[in-house]
C-alpha cells in the first residue's frame, strides 16, 4: 500500500497544476453562468445566484440562435468540407509527386498554417475588401465586384479559415496514407480495383480512425475561432451576419458587461464540443457498443 503511495508522488505537482489553471477556471465559469455577475451595476458589486435564468434567456434570445446557426454553418464549410476535404486531396496528390513538388507544395501549405491568425486575417481582409485584389481581379474580366466581407461575410471568414487551417488536415492524411502497405494496394489492383473504387473500398476504410480523429480536432478547433472572424468582421459583420457563438459571448460579456450570460453561452458551446466530441468517438468506434 505504502509503495503504491509513494509511486504516484511524482504525479502530484502535475495533478496540483492541472486542478489550479485547468479544473480551477471551468469550475469558476460553471459558478459565474448561474450568477448575474456583470462588469458594471449591482451585478459588479454583489453576485446573486440566479438559476438557469441565464440559459433559459440565451434560449429565448433570436441572435444567440443565429448564432448557433452560424457556428454550425461556419464549421461545417470551413472544417468538415473545406480543411477536411481539401487537406485530404492534397495528401493524395503528394503521394503521386516527387520530393521535389513535396517539398514545394507542402511548405507552401504548412507556412499559411504557421501564420498568426490576426496576419492571415489582414491578409484575407485585403483580398476579400471592398478595394480589395479579388475585386481589381473582377474588374479586370469585367465582372462587377463587391465587398464580400459586408454582403457575405460568413462565406469569407470560412475561406480565410480553410486556407489558414488545411495544412493540418494534409498532415494527418500524409502520415495516415504512409503507414498502408504497399502490399495491399498492389493485391488491390492486380484483383481489378483502380482509381476510385481502390480508394473508397480499400484506402478511406484503412485511415478510418484518423479521418475521425482529424475531424474530431479540426472541428473544436473551428467551434472556438475568435479572432480571424473578430479581425475579418468585428462584431460580426452587418446585421450579425458572421457572428458566431465566439463572438456573440464576447460582445455580451464585455460590451454589454453580462459576464454570467457570456459565461453561460461559453458552456453551451462547450456543450456542442462535447456533442461534436460524443458522435466522433461513436464513429470512430462502431461495434463497441455491439460488442
Amino acid at each position: 500500500m505504502l509503495r503504491r503511495a509513494t509511486r504516484g508522488l511524482p504525479l502530484v505537482p502535475s495533478v496540483g497544476l492541472l486542478l489550479v489553471f485547468l479544473a480551477g477556471p471551468i469550475l469558476y465559469c460553471f459558478y459565474a453562468a448561474f450568477t448575474d455577475m456583470a462588469l458594471t451595476g449591482s451585478g459588479a458589486t454583489g453576485n446573486e445566484f440566479v438559476g438557469f435564468d441565464n440559459f433559459a434567456k440565451a434560449f429565448s434570445e433570436p441572435a444567440f440562435a443565429n448564432a448557433v446557426f452560424l457556428t454550425l454553418l461556419f464549421t461545417l464549410f470551413s472544417a468538415v468540407l473545406g480543411q477536411n476535404i481539401l487537406g485530404m486531396i492534397i495528401a493524395f496528390s503528394m503521394r503521386r509527386t516527387n520530393k521535389i513538388v513535396r517539398a514545394v507544395v507542402g511548405s507552401i501549405v504548412i507556412g499559411a498554417w504557421v501564420l498568426p491568425e490576426i496576419v492571415a486575417a489582414y491578409m484575407w481582409t485585403a483580398v476579400l475588401g471592398d478595394e480589395g485584389t479579388l475585386n481589381r481581379v473582377l474588374e479586370f474580366l469585367r465582372i462587377p465586384g463587391q465587398d464580400w466581407l459586408y454582403s457575405n461575410p460568413i462565406l469569407a471568414v470560412s475561406i480565410a479559415n480553410v486556407w489558414r487551417g488545411t495544412a493540418f488536415s494534409m498532415l494527418v492524411y500524409s502520415a495516415a496514407l504512409s503507414e498502408i502497405p504497399s502490399e495491399i494496394e498492389e493485391a488491390a489492383e492486380v484483383d481489378g480495383a483502380t482509381g476510385w473504387w481502390r480508394v473508397w473500398h480499400v484506402t478511406l476504410p484503412m485511415i478510418r480512425r484518423s479521418i475521425m480523429t482529424n475531424l474530431m480536432l479540426i472541428t473544436l478547433q473551428t467551434l472556438a475561432v475568435f479572432g480571424l472572424i473578430y479581425a475579418m468582421v468585428g462584431e460580426g459583420g452587418a446585421s450579425g451576419k458572421a457572428q458566431t457563438l465566439p463572438i456573440y459571448m464576447y460582445e455580451q460579456a464585455f460590451k454589454f458587461s453580462q459576464i454570467g450570460y457570456g459565461t453561460a453561452v461559453a458552456l453551451i458551446l462547450l456543450l456542442v464540443g462535447a456533442i461534436f466530441s460524443l458522435i466522433y468517438m461513436r464513429l470512430l468506434n462502431p461495434g463497441k457498443e455491439a460488442t
